[in-house]
């Protein structure tokens, strides 16, 4: 449960800015005294769905884990396409790095979270972060991350079958708004070029997951530019739709649980 500070910081939107004001949930509390894990994290939704309750169930493992999990509705496409949704969530990270010590302790590491689109959004934010000099993040966690516009890989085909159309490729033509876009890596990380710089990564995919094949292509490239990368392939997670549902019944859970304890704990290099 949220500490009372926190609860009371969830029921007012965030209002950052240059920004529309965007909804808040809290999961998770720090025990008086010690200093836990805090993590931003970001809905799934192809980029035009869901919200901070949608998120739930990462975000409740993340908490079990022993995090401070602080989740924002980032804005939406078709509405606001790319590079709305990047940058309001690299707004909110600054945010949430000021709010650090209240949240989780003065020298709790800062990581970032996401599944599905908000993988996407999450690496996209940690790119930003290292370009712009922004918040040291300790970590990144990619679970079922939509990274790939061409929806083509072996993974996708096995979910889709006979489809001509899927609401993964829907939502990469209303995410961005042009076709330069595609070539931004804020916008598609899994094309950028410089991957050299981000933090330390776990890429967690399931076996009957569509984003599976894009998710374990970019953990590679992680690891070939020398960045720290865990993987985790979990079977039969129902993924990434399961993760618009409540956490329980989730026959994956505790090995994701598992999966998020062993990062999240890591040792990492205290905040700067």
């Amino acid at each position: 449960m949220p500490s009372s500070a926190s609860a009371a910081l969830a029921a007012s939107p965030l209002v950052l800015p240059g920004h529309a004001p965007m909804p808040v949930r809290l999961d998770g509390r720090r025990p008086r005294g010690q200093t836990v894990p805090l993590v931003l994290h970001l809905h799934g939704g192809a980029f035009t769905s869901g919200g901070v309750d949608s998120g739930e169930c990462l975000a409740t493992l993340l908490a079990e884990a022993g995090a401070v999990v602080v989740t924002i509705g980032y804005p939406l496409a078709p509405a606001n396409p790319f590079p709305d949704a990047v940058e309001a969530s690299y707004a909110a990270l600054e945010w949430v790095n000021g709010a650090r010590a209240r949240l989780a302790g003065a020298r709790a590491p800062l990581f970032l979270a996401g599944e599905e689109a908000g993988g996407n959004i999450a690496a996209g934010v940690a790119m930003m972060a290292r370009d712009r000099a922004g918040p040291t993040l300790a970590g990144l966690v990619l679970v079922a991350p939509m990274l790939d516009p061409c929806t083509a890989t072996a993974s996708q085909r096995e979910a889709t079958r006979e489809q001509v159309e899927c609401k993964w490729s829907a939502g990469w033509r209303q995410y961005l708004r042009r076709p330069l876009d595609a070539e931004h890596p804020y916008a598609v990380p899994a094309h950028a070029q410089r991957l050299a710089g981000l933090p330390p990564t776990l890429v967690l995919a399931g076996e009957d997951d569509p984003m599976r094949d894009e998710a374990m292509a970019f953990a590679n490239r992680l690891a070939h530019a020398g960045i720290p990368v865990r993987t985790g392939m979990v079977p039969l997670t129902g993924w990434p739709e399961s993760l618009e549902k409540p956490l329980h019944p989730c026959p994956c859970a505790e090995a994701v649980r598992k999966q998020l304890e062993g990062f999240l704990t890591a040792p990492t290099p205290p905040p700067s």
